[in-house]
């Protein structure tokens, strides 16, 4: 279904004004439109109204826009405004519904208190709920630990065929004192002195 653009129909109205004008004005007393007969004046007043009337929405349209605009503007700090003071009204007169009605308000409910066969339903209806989902409180969260199951394997460290072998430091050289032997000669005699030199360790 197509949908009328009444400002494009008001256009239109426009030009059957001007050629209605134009050509039925003179020459013509009346004219048979949809079942009525019109005179020319009549008929384009009435299209005239047509227009009249598109143009005043349009114009009450782009002022309502422009209300909107504003309303947009100042309305959250005025929403701001008017909850504090329904929380100033409340704490100035509480419980008090008479005075609450005459601004409009209710007074706040009563909080219901349970009794215990409601408390003792409500806790039963929580433990199965929690039994069906499988879901636990912070102590039975506790109460659960993991476990491992894993084989652990020990690879050992071997020397890789491409490292140098390690070089042996040569064994530091050692110097085997002279000694010097003294024998006693017979009376007379100078003494004879015994040398024995020292020989250098076998380095293979």
């Amino acid at each position: 279904m197509n949908t009328i653009n009444m400002n494009d129909v008001a256009a239109q109205v426009k030009q059957f004004i001007t050629g209605a004008n134009k050509h039925l004005s003179t020459g013509i007393q009346q004219i048979q439109v949809g079942g009525a007969t019109f005179t020319v004046t009549g008929l384009t007043a009435l299209l005239q109204s047509f227009v009249d009337n598109r143009e005043a929405v349009e114009v009450s349209k782009a002022a309502t826009k422009a209300k909107v605009q504003v309303e947009q503007a100042q309305s959250p700090s005025q929403l701001a405004i008017i909850r504090a003071f329904e929380k100033v009204v409340r704490g100035m007169f509480g419980d008090s519904a008479d005075v609450l009605a005459d601004f409009g308000l209710a007074p706040p409910k009563a909080r219901a208190l349970r009794s215990a066969e409601e408390k003792a339903v409500s806790a039963a209806k929580s433990a199965a709920t929690r039994t069906a989902r499988g879901t636990m409180g912070k102590v039975q969260k506790k109460s659960v630990k993991g476990s491992i199951t894993a084989k652990l394997v020990v690879t050992p460290v071997t020397t890789s065929p491409l490292a140098p072998a390690p070089v042996a430091s040569p064994a530091p050289a050692t110097s085997t004192p002279v000694a010097t032997a003294s024998t006693a000669a017979p009376t007379g005699t100078a003494p004879a002195v015994a040398t024995v030199a020292a020989t250098p360790p076998h380095t293979a």
